[in-house]
Order: C-alpha cells, then sequence, then structure tokens
C-alpha cells in the first residue's frame, strides 16, 4: 500500500535497467515419470529452489508432477513477466484447498472479471483508507503490550497474530465480534494449515471430489467461516439505513458499484472480506515474528531502531504522520521482508502466444519466479542471508537492481493490501519496541514450508522492559 503515509521505506535508486538478455533456459534435473521434480520439490521445496539458482542457471525447465515449468531467477526476467501477467500470463490456481478459501476473488479472478473486482476492492485500502486504519493498528499493539510483564516468555507468533487478527477483524468487521472473532480465526487457522499441506503434496493434483481427511477438515472450517461471514454481511444490510454501511471494509465493499453501478454480490463480498482477512492478518504476523527474531539476533539493528522510536517519538505512541519520519523502523520492516518473505513462491500460467526475454513460452507452461531465491541472491545483495537494513539507506552504495526485490509481486497484480500491511508491521513494532524488548535464543529456526514461511516450531521470547 503507497501513499505519503505508506510509502516503503527510502532505498537506493535503483541501478539503470540494462538491455533484456534474452532469455536462454537449460533442463533442470530429471524427474520422475508422471511425477517429475514434484518428490524433489516437495521433500525441500526451498532447498529444491536453491539448487536450480545456483546449479542450472537463470532460467530452469523443470516439472511439477506433468506440468511443464520454468523458473526465472534474474531480476529483468522477473518485471518482464509480472508485468505480463494478465496480458499474456494466468493466475495459477494454487490448489483446490486454497480455491475454497478465498472463493473467486480478485486475488484468483482472470480478465474483466478482475478488472471489475479490482476497481470496487482497490478504493477499500487506498491511502485514505489505510490512515484512518492506522490509530486502530496502534491501539491494538498498546492492548497486547500494556498485558505484558516484565520477565514474562511468550510465544511471539502466537502474540503478533493475537494482535494483527484484532487489527483485521476491527478494519474488517468494525469490532472485536467477541466469540465470533475466536470462531473465524480457529476456522482460518486450520484451513491456512490445510492449504499449506496440500502445496507440497500429492493431493495438489487430486479432482476436487476425491475425499481426503485433510479435505474434510478443511470443508468443516470453510463451514465455520461460510455462516459468520455471511452472517455478519445479513446483519450489517439490515442494519444498512440513511447513514450507509459504515467506514469499515466491510462496508466498504457492501457499499461499492462498478461503472454499470452493480454492486459485489453476498458470495463476491464474502470471498473479498475473507481474503482480506487471510492476507491482512496471517502475513503480517508471521513478517512481525521474523522481524523480531532478527533484530534479537542483531542487537547493533535494534539499537538504532530504538535510538530513532526514542528521537522520533519522545515516549508518546506512533500514529500515521510518524511513519515516514521512522525511516530506520520502515528498513527493518523491508530487510525482514528481504531477509525473510512470508510469501516466497509466485507463479503464473503461460497463454498462447506469451514471450519472455524474446522467447515464445509455450502455453500452459508455468512460469515461477521465488522472493526467496532472488532475494538470497549474492549477485544483487552482499552478504545475502545477513540482515542489514543499511541496505536501504539512501546513501547506499549498492545500487539494487529493479526486482530484486518484490516481497508483494510485481505489475498490475502487485497485492492490494502492500500499503496497509506496510504501514501496519511499522506501527506495530514502533508501538511494541519503544516499550519492550525481546530477547530471543540466536539459534536459527527452522523453517515450516508451506503457503508462508513461517518458523516450524514456537519462537519464545523473553520481554524485557526498554530502560
Amino acid at each position: 500500500m503507497t501513499s505519503t503515509a505508506s510509502t516503503p521505506p527510502a532505498a537506493p535508486p535503483p541501478s539503470p535497467v540494462p538491455p533484456l538478455r534474452p532469455l536462454r533456459p537449460v533442463p533442470g534435473p530429471a524427474g520422475l515419470p508422471l511425477l517429475g521434480n514434484l518428490p524433489a520439490f516437495g521433500r525441500d521445496p526451498m532447498g529444491f529452489v536453491i539448487r536450480l539458482r545456483d546449479q542450472y542457471g537463470d532460467a530452469v525447465s523443470w516439472s511439477l508432477g506433468p506440468r511443464r515449468s520454468l523458473f526465472l531467477f534474474r531480476p529483468e526476467h522477473i518485471a518482464e513477466f509480472l508485468g505480463a501477467v494478465e496480458r499474456s500470463f494466468d493466475i495459477l490456481d494454487i490448489g483446490w484447498a486454497f480455491k475454497q478459501v478465498t472463493g473467486d476473488s480478485v486475488l484468483l479472478s482472470k480478465g474483466a472479471d478482475w478488472r471489475r473486482k479490482r476497481s470496487l476492492v482497490q478504493p477499500t485500502v487506498r491511502p485514505r483508507q489505510v490512515r484512518a486504519y492506522a490509530a486502530t493498528m496502534t491501539d491494538c499493539a498498546r492492548e497486547a503490550a500494556d498485558g505484558w510483564q516484565e520477565g514474562r516468555r511468550i510465544e511471539v507468533h502466537r502474540e503478533m497474530a493475537l494482535i494483527t487478527q484484532r487489527i483485521v477483524v476491527r478494519t474488517l468487521f468494525g469490532n472485536d465480534l467477541g466469540d465470533q472473532s475466536r470462531r473465524l480465526g480457529d476456522a482460518m487457522q486450520v484451513a491456512e494449515r490445510e492449504i499449506g499441506a496440500e502445496l507440497h503434496d500429492m493431493s495438489l493434483f487430486l479432482p476436487g471430489w476425491v475425499p481426503t481427511p485433510a479435505r474434510r477438515r478443511l470443508r468443516d472450517a470453510v463451514a465455520v467461516i461460510d455462516a459468520e461471514v455471511h452472517r455478519l454481511i445479513r446483519e450489517r444490510q439490515a442494519a444498512a439505513g440513511a447513514e450507509g454501511h459504515g467506514d469499515d471494509l466491510l462496508g466498504r465493499l457492501l457499499a461499492a458499484r462498478d461503472e454499470r453501478g452493480r454492486p459485489l454480490s453476498a458470495k463476491e463480498v464474502r470471498d473479498e472480506a475473507v481474503t482480506l482477512w487471510a492476507a491482512g492478518h496471517e502475513t503480517t504476523s508471521t513478517l512481525l515474528t521474523w522481524t523480531w527474531y532478527l533484530l534479537s539476533a542483531t542487537p547493533a539493528a535494534r539499537a538504532r531502531l530504538e535510538a530513532e522510536l526514542d528521537r522520533e517519538l519522545g515516549g508518546r505512541p506512533p500514529h500515521i504522520d510518524d511513519y515516514e519520519r521512522l525511516t530506520w523502523t520502515r528498513q527493518v520492516v523491508k530487510e525482514a521482508l528481504r531477509v525473510r518473505p512470508p510469501v516466497w513462491l509466485t507463479p503464473a500460467v503461460a497463454r498462447k502466444g506469451a514471450v519472455l526475454g524474446g522467447l515464445p513460452v509455450p502455453a500452459g507452461t508455468i512460469v515461477w519466479a521465488s522472493q526467496w531465491a532472488t532475494q538470497r541472491d549474492p549477485r544483487w545483495f552482499a552478504d545475502p542471508t545477513a540482515f542489514r537494513p543499511e541496505r536501504w539507506d539512501p546513501d547506499a552504495p549498492d545500487a539494487v537492481p529493479d526486482h530484486a526485490w518484490f516481497p508483494f509481486g510485481g505489475g498490475q497484480r502487485t497485492c492490494l493490501g502492500a500499503r496497509f500491511a506496510l504501514v501496519e508491521a511499522a506501527l506495530l513494532l514502533a508501538t511494541v519496541a519503544q516499550r519492550w524488548r525481546l530477547e530471543i535464543d540466536p539459534t536459527e529456526p527452522e523453517t515450516q514450508v508451506g503457503l508462508l514461511l513461517q518458523p516450524a516450531s514456537p519462537l519464545r521470547a523473553t520481554v524485557r522492559r526498554r530502560g
């Protein structure tokens, strides 16, 4: 999300864009009949992608089950690819489980349907709206921090998830919802877990009618989500009068009209609300969890963060007008997104006539880019696994190529929630870090690979009061 109040942290100007290199794909590792490289990818997805990059080259052909695939690693090819989505590439249907949760939201819709829904959903997360939600972000972080005590042991992801869930519920539905919020949160947790499990499992290729225990669990969770969200929609529609539907995200979705004066249907409102819930909750809580770990493991970066908060805030809570002044805070968030991107893969499917780097791409080919692999490539970032927010200083000596950093995707399909997520992460970090320091075991945690990259085991911290 971008505005005067929500632009990403200042970064060195991109290096001059060189002429686009011709795309010369090389064959990747040999796969198994029918399965292709799926077993190797399923065993160690991140390691598999890094091996493609380091052992084969900048464009590597491989097979995900029966599907022909192409992996891109150079920023200029990634920029061309992301810019061509909607024109000559279609968003990949990630799997049966994902579709059950997000439905036909703007995330997965295509063509004219996507353009219509984007025009209706985008105003709900424009800069003016993000500005209006900023106080809610800060309030929710303060309420959580008020409950902490010196020396308390916390599970970081759980605490961050409680904050971001409260924020998304308040901004989406206008209040905390009580028991409904817990039911929705529990059901979304089950759904997210089953989506992640399907992504590197053979069930990804099973028809939707094939029953499995995982699919039964997901159906039960989605039934809860549907019942609760549709009830909230009906209640809001029944209460809407002269004052309209309300100024929260749900109210704005219900009030939205396209160029022909048509509203979103109840099913469409449900799909967009659930997608906003999932994107605004789990992705940001994962980002903040990794950020606290990285700061705890890098005392100099944490000290510079605390000094900035003391200098700029003077003990008061941050508000949206502080966002631009908190330059180091924003750089911390940007560097955390680089070294530990929650979303780590961006796939799309070539249409007939698709071209990349001057080379025709056969229709049906799945083209992939990986934030994890490209943002940790030593060609674009010195000491790429190190957490160094100073990389993004305005006067940093090393220019970063365009699309060597793309945690929110790119092109027309750039994540609509990017502004919201950047402001939310920075304000939450500032609110908590001006009062508390989280001391986390410096041992690097294993990463659990699913729809998002999360710590594989609970990340525990000791809470220390600053000063």
